[in-house]
């Protein structure tokens, strides 16, 4: 099949929806390259819009890897290439099962490295719909910032757990001005030149957080954020001495659960697990990305 690009005769594009605890994602299977990787970018930007095209936070291409089951490229909806993304891996990983491109347990390629996942099930007798995925040792962990924004000085805390993220430690979630300051704090000279997500949360007890992210690509509030919740449980392991296993509570109200071991101000053993949601399946038209 001939590739997908602006030269190239426009043919529909089979792709499959998928929501990781409420991250949603367009999977499309590209080991033929259906999409030119040339114009993805380009492709993510136009589908990924809601209302006007299928609507998702990122989009995904599956391709041939000769060092693991798969290697996959992410795209924002903003069309920048993203590093890594917990909820789209387990999405990935999902999607790869279902359509027989890797077994239960698999390894695919990254910008952030290899990763490895397995598909879990929700509870005896059900299917294997849940999605553990190992995540890279996180580094450039930074504790106690202090981050002019919006007229205030807040402390913040960075690590990054395959993309940037800053933390804020926060009393009510639900009347803080998450757009307002996660812009400022994302475009802020300390997170410069990559720039940061935001995550604020607020640590109910040692083993549950309640969290909301703002993630840039996006540039806004998404339901759910998997390295977001890996940070934020991170952070608050060393800050507050939340312990492991830690299960955060997102805007979705969709659970994420984060495993790992310490030493120090070091991790190791990171694993996110959560539910991984095949929506719905179809073709996308030229009309999608004009």
């Amino acid at each position: 099949m001939g590739t997908t690009g602006p030269k190239a005769k426009q043919k529909p594009i089979p792709f499959m929806k998928l929501s990781g605890s409420g991250n949603d994602f367009i999977l499309v299977d590209n080991r033929a390259r259906i999409v030119d990787p040339r114009w993805a970018g380009a492709l993510a930007a136009k589908v990924c819009g809601h209302r006007m095209s299928v609507g998702g936070d990122g989009l995904i291409l599956i391709e041939r890897s000769r060092r693991a089951d798969f290697r996959w490229r992410l795209f924002n909806a903003d069309g920048s290439e993203a590093e890594f993304s917990g909820n789209g891996a387990r999405c990935a990983a999902r999607f790869a099962y279902l359509k027989r491109i890797a077994p239960q347990r698999m390894r695919f390629e990254t910008l952030a490295g290899i990763i490895d996942a397995e598909l879990v099930a929700a509870g005896p007798g059900h299917k294997p719909e849940a999605v553990k995925v190992r995540f890279p040792d996180p580094t450039g962990l930074r504790l106690h910032l202090r981050v002019p924004v919006h007229g205030t000085t807040r402390e913040a805390h960075f690590l990054h757990t395959g993309v940037p993220h800053c933390v804020y430690f926060i009393e009510d979630p639900e009347s803080i001005d998450l757009v307002g300051i996660g812009r400022s704090t994302r475009y802020h000279h300390l997170f410069q030149p990559a720039g940061t997500n935001v995550n604020f949360i607020k640590v109910l007890d040692p083993h549950h957080i309640r969290i909301r992210t703002y993630e840039r690509g996006v540039e806004d509030e998404t339901l759910a954020c998997g390295t977001g919740s890996v940070a934020s449980a991170l952070v608050a392991s060393l800050v507050t001495k939340v312990e492991s296993p830690v299960t955060l509570l997102p805007q979705s109200g969709l659970p994420l659960t984060v495993h790992f071991a310490s030493r120090g101000d070091s991790f190791t053993d990171v694993y996110l697990q959560g539910d991984a949601r095949a929506v719905y399946e179809g073709r996308m038209l030229p009309d999608a990305w004009r």
